[in-house]
C-alpha cells in the first residue's frame, strides 16, 4: 500500500521558480498547482491544476482547499491588469492577506515563503525589501506557522534581477557602476540550490516557523559579478565606477538598456544600497547553503534561457480591466467596515451638490450626479464576505460600469494586520467609457479623490487623538 502523500499548494506554479519546484515536488507529494491561467494546463497523476487569482479571497480559499502545506512564491512587481494604479507593496499586502486568511480557513498546517535576505538595520530598508518583510509579517498574522526562506540573488532564467544584470553585461561594452555600489556585497545563489532549500523546508517539520537565510558559496561585489558574467558570456567589457551617478539616473539607464519595465527595475535598483549576504545566526543545520559557484550557475541559467526563448508563446492582449490600490491611515478605534461607510457619506459632503449618495438598509450604495436620477456606480455590500477588518462591495452597475463584461468587479476596504493602516482597492473593474477617455478622465479623478480622502482621514485621526488627550 502506497504511503499517503502530503498535499502541497504551490502558488506561481507556471512561473520560472514554481515550474521548476513543481517538477521536484511531484516526485514525493501531491501538488495543487495554482496559476491565474491554471485551466490551460493538463492535470498529471500527482499534479492538479487550479486557476486562482490571489487578489480574490474567494479564489484563494478555493485554491488552498485540501492542502496540508502552502508555498508562497508571489510578488506583484508586474501589473496584472490593463491599468494598475497603486504601489507594488500595497498590492503585495492584499495578495499576502488573502493567502494567509485562506490558509487559516482551509486548515493549512504550514506556509513556506520565499523572500530576500533582509539587512540587519531594518529601519532603512528599500521599498522592495520593506515590502518583503511586510509580506512575511502579514502571512504570519492569522496563526498559521510560516517558514521563511530568505534568499540571495537567484541565478536563474526569467525572474528579475539576474536576467536584467545579464542584459546590461551583454549590451554595454563599458559598464559604469554607481560609486555608492563599490562596497556593496551580494551572495548570488543558483536556482537549483534555492529549490533544494524550499523542498527541504516542506519535508522537514523542524524548520516550521523559522527564518532561514541562504546564499551561494561566494560573496562578491557587483563589479566581480559583472566581470565573471562577462567571462561566461564571452563578452568583452570594461567596468568603471562613476563618482556621480544618482540613483534616479541608474534607474533610467538600466530601464533604457534592458527594456525591463519600470515596475520591476526601480524597486530592484533601490535595493542595491544594501549588502545581501547571509547572516550566520539566520542559518539552519537542515537547510543547506548553496554549493554551485556563480559562474556555473550563470552558464546553466543562460543556456536554459536560450532554449526556452525558442519556444514562442501565443500573445494574448490583457483585458481592459482596472486595478487601483491605495493605502490610507486607519483612525484610532475605527474599523475598515466603518471607514467604508464613512467614505460614501464623505463623498456627498465634500462634493455636494454635484454628487449624491444613497445607502440602503443592507449597506449597498449608489453614487450619482446630483442633477441626474440614474446612478454612476452601484455597489452591493457582500455581507457574507465582509468582516470588521474587511468590507467588500461588488460593482454591479451604474453608467460608468460596463455591466455586460463587468463580472468580477469589486471594491474593498481592508485593514493591514498589525498596523493602523488600511487598503482601499478596486479589482477587475471594467469601465463603460472608451479606454482612452477613461484613462484620461475617470482614472485620474479616482486618484485625486483617494488622495483627498487620505488627507481627510489623517485629520480625523488627529481630532480623535486630541480628544482622547483632553479627556485624560
Amino acid at each position: 500500500m502506497e504511503k499517503k502523500r502530503i498535499v502541497v499548494a504551490l502558488t506561481g506554479a507556471s512561473g520560472y521558480i514554481g515550474r521548476n519546484l513543481l517538477e521536484k515536488l511531484e516526485t514525493h507529494t501531491d501538488v495543487i498547482a495554482l496559476s491565474r491561467n491554471g485551466d490551460a494546463y493538463q492535470d498529471q497523476k500527482h499534479v492538479t491544476w487550479r486557476s486562482c487569482d490571489l487578489f480574490s479571497m474567494a479564489d484563494a480559499e478555493k485554491g488552498l482547499e485540501g492542502a496540508d502545506i502552502a508555498v508562497y512564491l508571489v510578488h506583484s512587481m508586474m501589473p496584472s491588469a490593463k491599468l494598475t494604479q497603486g504601489r507594488f507593496d500595497d498590492l503585495d499586502v492584499i495578495l499576502a492577506d488573502n493567502f494567509a486568511q485562506a490558509a487559516k480557513k482551509q486548515g493549512v498546517k504550514r506556509i513556506i515563503y520565499l523572500s530576500g535576505i533582509i539587512p540587519k538595520h531594518e529601519e532603512n530598508l528599500s521599498r522592495h525589501l520593506r515590502s518583503r518583510l511586510e509580506v512575511e509579517q502579514v502571512l504570519g498574522s492569522y496563526g498559521v506557522p510560516v517558514t521563511t526562506i530568505r534568499s540571495g540573488l537567484i541565478v536563474g532564467p526569467k525572474g528579475s534581477s539576474f536576467p536584467i544584470f545579464a542584459k546590461l553585461v551583454k549590451r554595454l561594452p563599458v559598464l559604469y557602476l554607481p560609486n555608492w555600489l563599490k562596497e556593496t556585497k551580494t551572495q548570488p545563489i543558483a536556482l537549483e540550490d534555492v529549490l533544494q532549500a524550499l523542498n527541504t523546508s516542506i519535508v522537514r517539520k523542524e524548520v516550521e516557523g523559522k527564518v532561514v537565510e541562504i546564499g551561494g558559496p561566494e560573496e562578491m561585489t557587483y563589479q566581480t559579478m559583472a566581470s565573471q558574467l562577462a567571462d561566461v558570456m564571452k563578452q568583452k567589457i570594461t567596468i568603471h565606477y562613476a563618482p556621480c551617478m544618482p540613483i534616479q539616473a541608474a534607474k533610467w539607464v538600466v530601464r533604457a538598456v534592458t527594456d525591463a519595465p519600470k515596475e520591476m527595475v526601480y524597486p530592484l535598483i533601490e535595493s542595491l544600497h544594501h549588502s545581501m549576504v547571509v547572516h550566520e545566526e539566520n542559518t539552519h543545520a537542515l537547510i543547506e547553503q548553496g554549493a554551485i559557484p556563480f559562474k556555473q550557475a550563470a552558464e546553466q541559467a543562460l543556456q536554459y534561457e536560450a532554449e526556452i526563448s525558442k519556444k514562442k508563446k501565443p500573445f494574448s492582449p490583457p483585458s481592459r480591466t482596472v486595478r487601483s490600490v491605495q493605502r490610507i491611515p486607519l483612525p484610532e478605534g475605527k474599523t475598515a467596515d466603518q471607514v467604508a461607510l464613512h467614505y460614501v457619506k464623505w463623498l456627498e459632503e465634500v462634493l455636494n451638490p454635484w454628487i449624491r449618495t444613497r445607502v440602503d438598509e443592507k449597506y449597498s450604495c449608489q453614487l450619482g450626479l446630483g442633477f441626474y436620477h440614474k446612478p454612476l456606480l452601484e455597489l452591493d455590500y457582500a455581507r457574507d464576505r465582509s468582516t470588521p477588518d474587511r468590507a467588500l462591495y461588488y460593482i454591479t452597475g451604474g453608467l460608468l460600469t460596463n455591466t455586460k463584461d463587468n463580472i468580477r468587479g469589486r471594491m474593498e476596504f481592508r485593514k493591514i494586520p498589525g498596523k493602523r493602516e488600511a487598503i482601499i482597492a478596486i479589482h477587475d473593474y471594467i469601465p463603460s467609457l472608451p479606454w482612452f477617455l477613461y484613462t484620461n478622465t475617470q482614472a485620474h479623478i479616482h486618484l485625486l479623490v483617494m488622495m483627498w480622502f487620505r488627507y481627510h482621514l489623517k485629520a480625523v485621526d488627529r481630532r480623535i487623538t486630541l480628544s482622547e488627550q483632553q479627556t485624560l
